[in-house]
């Protein structure tokens, strides 16, 4: 039985912003995951396959474990400020993407690190060493409560 929210939107608004920005923060990545109907669920399409996208998980695992050989960290989302700029360099335009994000979005010094370490993750799953603007445009797209937050 399918139900729907009744809630105007300054309730559901004042739902959202009892989760601090704080500890809104210190999630990685924020993705909303709609209602999906059983007829779709039924239907005989489907994605990529389970083996494929492992393969491509341990892949990335593999170079980033590579990449932070004797530093004592394996993952991306542990990258230390120093470690960050070694590893999380973007070119001129995505730095300007970025600046704009932050300034639109009022987006904390914290949020900017997720954003790049996630950037930087998703750059490893593609198999790319830089980080693009396609990538950190990706990595923006995971904080779908920060917007949702701000109105």
């Amino acid at each position: 039985m399918k139900r729907e929210c009744r809630c105007g939107t300054p309730q559901v608004l004042r739902y959202r912003q009892r989760i601090s920005g704080p500890l809104l923060d210190r999630i990685d990545i924020h993705v909303e995951v709609p209602l999906v109907e059983y007829r779709d669920l039924a239907k005989s399409e489907s994605g990529e396959p389970s083996a494929a996208i492992r393969a491509r998980v341990e892949a990335a695992r593999a170079v980033q474990q590579r990449r932070l050989a004797g530093t004592g960290l394996t993952r991306n989302a542990t990258l230390t400020p120093r470690l960050m700029k070694e590893h999380c360099r973007i070119d001129e335009e995505s730095s300007m993407l970025l600046e704009n994000t932050m300034s639109q979005m009022n987006f904390s010094a914290r949020a900017h690190d997720r954003i790049l370490k996630v950037a930087r993750t998703v750059a490893d799953l593609a198999g790319c060493p830089d980080i693009t603007a396609d990538h950190l445009l990706e990595a923006i797209g995971y904080r779908t409560l920060d917007r949702k937050l701000l109105g």
